[in-house]
């Protein structure tokens, strides 16, 4: 068996590869040393933007574990350029997941992105992972185990959020246990 733990970072100061977090983000970073508590974590895998790693890097003090940094992991860019209607381009990238955009990268590139590290984490001799990443590359990551996940429950997801993936040779779920 398998259980992976989908983090979204915490709040930031905003989308740039190098945007910190904010003071609210960095209080919910040290959250996560409690709220992991008694939880078996075997390895940290993160998005290599600093509010993903800054998020999990108290935890991962905390526990002696190294954090390793996945390209895999990174925030699928909807664009390259400023889109006043990017909510609008959002949504319509989930309801044609090959839509992609000036400079972007479309939402089943991203989905292959992902479905190639679930396929590592499943090849690895640890069982117990914790990632980190953002809300549309993880959007994209839970729909590999429910594909009622999209555009609605993107909307919907916290900085931070986390979700419990358990995976056994007959049955895959997700749910959300991150308590705002």
């Amino acid at each position: 068996m398998k259980k992976i733990y989908l983090v979204r970072h915490a709040q930031a100061s905003g989308q740039s590869f190098d945007a910190p977090l904010t003071k609210e983000g960095e209080r919910d970073s040290l959250r996560l040393i409690d709220f992991f508590q008694g939880k078996v974590i075997d390895a940290i895998i993160s998005s290599p933007y600093k509010r993903a790693i800054d998020t999990v890097t108290p935890l991962a003090n905390h526990l002696g574990i190294k954090i390793f940094v996945d390209q895999r992991l990174s925030e699928r860019v909807l664009s390259n350029q400023s889109l006043e209607n990017w909510k609008d381009r959002l949504k319509e990238s989930f309801d044609n997941f090959h839509l992609c955009l000036e400079g972007g990268e479309s939402n089943a590139y991203g989905l292959k992105r992902a479905s190639s590290l679930y396929s590592d984490l499943l090849q690895s001799e640890k069982s117990n992972f914790l990632l980190c990443s953002h809300g549309n590359l993880s959007t994209l990551f839970l729909r590999l185990f429910d594909h009622n996940y999209g555009y609605e429950q993107l909307l919907q997801m916290t900085n931070p959020d986390v979700f419990e993936i358990t995976v056994s040779e007959n049955e895959k779920s997700v749910k959300r246990i991150w308590e705002d």
